[in-house]
């Protein structure tokens, strides 16, 4: 800390402020803390990532660790022991730090490692959720939302306890981290966050009384040889009774592995199917750009163009026909970026038949058995022991 300007004490220019609070309850407090931890850990050659501050990266020669830190918890990867081990010894002799050994559990997450990769799951998490719901008793079910359409903001009697509707709401959001099968369900409840209403709290113990049936499963992530990045992208064109807006979803493979997902509400109204499924389209490109960056980042830069599968002819069209068409008028120039993309070469919009477009998990509501195919597409098992027959 230094004397605040003003309040300069010109005869003991060194001396500091005596606090009456501990420094953790400062608003300048974690940006303080950060800024020390990543000018410290500069000078012994890691880099911070433009693409996500929280990550610095280590590469000299062929040797390669990656520091990933939130707050005062923190992951390391290394190339070699021998470099963690260096890594290590210096991190140590300027924070006070403890080894806990290979990566077991992060921020609530539990990582399971094998000779095939590693298996994430939220088991704990998910049944404090099931508890603070009073619902350990429940029936489990198929499916986390039904088939019907979707809810509107208005259709029953408001829910009378809006604050303990909101808690369960904003856990479950936590819990999609390495459950994205739930995504597109959350998504719809938390819509109604602001004023809840009782069918609104039904179908959150809908998506609890899934989880009470999946509750050991988690998110694979296994070793691959195709290092492509292939995206899915689609779009539930007015699907929101109250304001006409789509729902468009994207799910972005590296390899076998999914990396990144999404279930959002769009910003406008779509006037046709096409316009939204474009819009879809626009977002995982943008996504796939940022994923790219990071890999390069991490010196794993991607050489093949991004593939992206959208269900929607029209959309394909719209993403490489550089002609302005009466109806496209309309679109808002930054989503035409994705013709720039494609005229380079760095991505490739394809068409997939809508029985095997993964995002629609993202989008509606779906049966069961194209669900759980679906789901598995995504890499939610159940543990890895369990499918190995260890």
């Amino acid at each position: 800390m230094h004397q605040p300007i003003g309040f300069k004490d010109h005869s003991r220019p060194n001396h500091v402020c005596l606090l009456k609070r501990s420094l953790y309850g400062l608003k300048q407090a974690p940006r303080a803390w950060y800024q020390r931890f990543a000018d410290f850990v500069h000078t012994i050659g890691f880099i911070q990532s433009k693409c996500d501050h929280s990550l610095f990266v280590y590469h000299h020669v062929t040797n390669i660790a990656y520091l990933l830190l939130y707050v005062d918890d923190i992951i390391l990867a290394t190339s070699s022991n021998q470099l963690r081990d260096s890594l290590m010894c210096k991190l140590a002799k300027e924070f006070a730090m403890k080894d806990l050994g290979p990566l077991s559990s992060f921020l609530g997450i539990s990582v399971t490692g094998s000779t095939n990769g590693l298996f994430l799951k939220q088991s704990a998490y998910a049944r404090d959720i099931i508890s603070r719901a009073g619902m350990t008793s429940c029936n489990p079910v198929a499916t986390p939302v039904d088939t019907h359409g979707k809810q509107s903001a208005s259709l029953s009697t408001p829910y009378h306890d809006s604050s303990y509707f909101r808690s369960l709401a904003g856990a479950l959001q936590y819990l999609t981290f390495t459950r994205p099968d739930i995504s597109y369900a959350v998504q719809q409840i938390c819509l109604h966050m602001h004023a809840p209403h009782e069918a609104h709290m039904l179908a959150l113990k809908r998506i609890i009384r899934y989880i009470q049936g999946t509750i050991s499963h988690g998110m694979v992530i296994s070793k691959s040889t195709y290092s492509s990045l292939v995206c899915y992208t689609n779009a539930d064109w007015a699907g929101c009774p109250d304001t006409r807006r789509s729902t468009s979803g994207y799910c972005v493979y590296l390899g076998d592995n999914l990396l990144s997902w999404s279930s959002k509400r769009q910003p406008t109204v779509s006037r046709s199917s096409a316009e939204a499924e474009y819009r879809g389209v626009a977002n995982v490109v943008a996504e796939s750009c940022w994923l790219r960056n990071l890999l390069l980042e991490l010196c794993c830069p991607i050489s093949k163009a991004t593939l992206v599968f959208c269900d929607n002819v029209s959309a394909i069209y719209l993403s490489g026909n550089p002609v302005q068409h009466q109806r496209t008028k309309h679109i808002e120039l930054d989503i035409h970026f994705v013709r720039e993309k494609v005229s380079r070469g760095q991505v490739r919009i394809l068409h997939v038949p809508t029985r095997f477009q993964i995002a629609d998990i993202f989008t509606k509501g779906l049966p069961r058995l194209l669900f759980e195919e679906f789901r598995s597409s995504l890499r939610i098992l159940e543990p890895i022991a369990s499918t190995a027959g260890e």
